[in-house]
């Protein structure tokens, strides 16, 4: 028979693993358009300031989830 609380903590502990791969194809992806985006010498910096603000903002998120999904070794 399972757990219902297992059960919670599995269904969790997934949306927060896809959560953090969604995030990591994201922050892959303007990554590349970052560097596309900087070889123009006619880009719009002020566009690119945000790309880049975008991009940290992505990876501030994916330090989040992944030290979520560490286990607490206290418990």
């Amino acid at each position: 028979m399972s757990d219902p609380d297992q059960d919670k903590i599995d269904r969790e502990l997934f949306r927060n693993i896809e959560k953090l791969r969604q995030l990591r194809i994201e922050h892959r992806d303007l990554d590349e358009v970052i560097t596309r985006l900087s070889m123009d010498i006619h880009v719009d910096q002020l566009q690119l300031k945000r790309l880049k603000k975008r991009k940290l903002m992505l990876k501030d998120q994916i330090e989040r989830y992944a030290s979520q999904l560490i286990p607490d070794l206290n418990a």
